[in-house]
């Protein structure tokens, strides 16, 4: 269902919308209704592009986190876990190649960082393909991020299966296990941060949190009270995540 959410709360979505008041409009010329419904579909997608009110309605869901420094570094933390984002595969002639989101390469520069300040842990790069145009598993694109910004390749474990958060948890806890690993630093992104502990705590983890820069962060303040396309996306993000924790609570897989 938050994948529908998704696609209607885009350009998409609005054109859908707005045609389907143009047709009703074409039918019944004369009548309020589908006035109402494109006056509507307009007045929701302008404030669903303006980048301040999904920051005001994301709030909820990130406070409480902060960027990971030295002071939250302990001996036991042996393991990194970035979870995958969303990720292009670009097909060549002969080859192809997997591209970053902003959101995942926000991630891999935040398992990098955090690589060097904790001294040379493990990082389990996490998150297999959704189909469409990814076809190459986040969890190798992002493998190459993690060695392109200096990481040793010996030093990544990967798992490529998953397709949501909750098969990166069930999945990754055995490996962990597996390794005698008994303390983590998940990576992800802030608006992902608060479902990603809950699924994890779920399936036995209690991980340190370490949320990835915002790309957004150095947007001008201008854009943010303007409609953007960054705005719409940003929006979309943050009704994924409300609708995931209700979904994920409601079969029981979170733990707070």
């Amino acid at each position: 269902m938050s994948h529908l959410l998704d696609e209607l709360i885009s350009v998409t979505g609005f054109a859908l919308l707005a045609l389907a008041g143009v047709a009703w409009l074409a039918a019944r010329p004369h009548a309020r209704g589908p006035r109402r419904w494109l006056a509507g579909v307009v007045l929701f997608y302008c404030a669903a592009s303006i980048r301040a009110v999904p920051w005001i309605l994301s709030r909820p869901l990130v406070s409480g986190f902060h960027h990971f420094s030295g002071s939250d570094v302990t001996p036991d933390m042996t393991m990194i876990v970035v979870l995958g984002s969303g990720s292009f595969t670009v097909h060549g002639a002969e080859e192809r190649m997997g591209v970053f989101d902003v959101s995942g390469a926000a991630r891999v520069l935040e398992a990098a960082y955090i690589y060097r300040l904790i001294g040379s842990p493990w990082i389990l790069s996490s998150g297999g393909t959704s189909g469409g145009f990814m076809t190459h598993p986040s969890a190798l694109t992002m493998r190459n991020g993690l060695v392109q910004l200096g990481v040793p390749v010996e030093r990544i474990l990967l798992e490529a299966s998953s397709q949501t958060t909750r098969d990166e948890a069930v999945l990754i806890a055995p490996m962990l296990r597996a390794m005698h690993v008994t303390r983590i630093v998940l990576v992800t992104s802030d608006l992902h941060m608060r479902r990603s502990i809950g699924t994890f705590r779920a399936v036995g983890l209690d991980p340190v949190p370490a949320i990835a820069e915002n790309p957004m962060k150095n947007q001008s303040r201008l854009k943010s009270f303007i409609p953007t396309p960054e705005g719409l996306e940003f929006t979309s993000g943050v009704v994924h995540e409300y609708v995931g924790l209700m979904y994920y609570a409601a079969r029981g897989w979170l733990r707070f």
